[in-house]
């Protein structure tokens, strides 16, 4: 069954203004209050609990040389969350995790790499469905800093090893096992992007094909076949219906095709995160609610396949 496990993270976000912090950190109780939990529970999901993170610290001015923002915090953050991970998929349950910010995807490597270490069939895989190719890296930018801009070349080993190889583990993704989903025509990391991973379809490509197509068309990449984790950055969805994000970006996803993109991707995932939904930009709820929708909608089935 679905466990509910909350990641409240803004760490790996810059500030919204100097001195200030990113709102991500409420989405989890947002979406709450939205009525995600009720409804999840209705449906049979259990609650497993928040894992924590450090204090958010604007420390541009301070941090060493070759490190990212708020970097032990993140890496403290992940170390707790991939154990969390681990205990819940060995209870044959399947977690879906409501950030906080994408530099979670680092748990969700970590703890994909230890269940692969102890079972040879284990799902290794990863859908990363984002506005973004979120690929900046040392070796195409002097201006790393903010690892949820960062998390995917992160997540195959391209950053810097203290976040992209934590306690030997990394690379967390094969290359080959690796897709990702929804980035805007002008991405400045396309080409390279193609040119490492298993599979790259834009967002533009989404709205042609429809989610169902692009959905069957990742199922069938061989190396895929023992199932992935999803991770769902929502400012994919276009800022006409999800403007609630830190870099809303026209030309994204309307909520129908994400939906239908989830649908087809769930069944076959061991978990999932949702993240970068900012209630600070939502005053009203309206845009909660929505993405409450979305996530029943699109990941309700999630993990049947994997199931115990």
């Amino acid at each position: 069954m679905i466990a509910i496990v909350s990641a409240p993270t803004n760490l790996g976000l810059r500030p919204p203004v100097p001195g200030s912090v990113p709102g991500t950190a409420k989405a989890p109780e947002a979406l709450r209050e939205a009525g995600l939990h009720r409804r999840l529970l209705d449906r049979g999901a259990v609650e497993a609990g928040v894992v924590l993170p450090g204090r958010y610290v604007d420390d541009d001015g301070s941090r060493p040389t070759g490190t990212i923002r708020n970097q032990s915090a993140i890496v403290a953050h992940a170390r707790r969350l991939a154990s969390r991970l681990v205990e819940l998929r060995r209870a044959g349950h399947v977690p879906l995790v409501l950030g906080g910010d994408c530099s979670l995807l680092v748990a969700a490597g970590l703890a994909s790499r230890s269940l692969r270490q102890s079972a040879e069939t284990a799902p290794g895989g990863l859908v990363h469905i984002d506005g973004h190719t979120d690929f900046r890296h040392p070796g195409n930018s002097g201006e790393i800093g903010s690892l949820a801009g960062e998390d995917l070349a992160a997540a195959i080993g391209l950053h810097l090893p203290g976040v992209a190889d934590v306690d030997g583990l990394g690379p967390y993704f094969d290359a080959t096992a690796t897709v990702h989903v929804g980035h805007r025509e002008d991405d400045e990391h396309a080409d390279e992007v193609l040119s490492r991973i298993a599979r790259v379809v834009p967002a533009r490509d989404v709205s042609r094909r429809g989610g169902r197509s692009v959905a069957q068309g990742i199922r069938a990449v061989d190396a895929l076949a023992n199932g992935y984790w999803i991770q769902v950055d929502v400012d994919v969805l276009d800022p006409s219906s999800m403007p609630a994000v830190d870099s809303p970006d026209p030309g994204g996803l309307t909520p129908d095709d994400l939906v239908a993109l989830l649908r087809g991707l769930a069944p076959a995932a061991w978990g999932a995160a949702v993240t970068v939904f900012d209630p600070d930009l939502d005053p009203d709820g309206r845009y909660a609610r929505l993405l409450v929708d979305v996530i029943i909608d699109g990941l309700g089935e999630l993990g049947d396949a994997h199931r115990a």
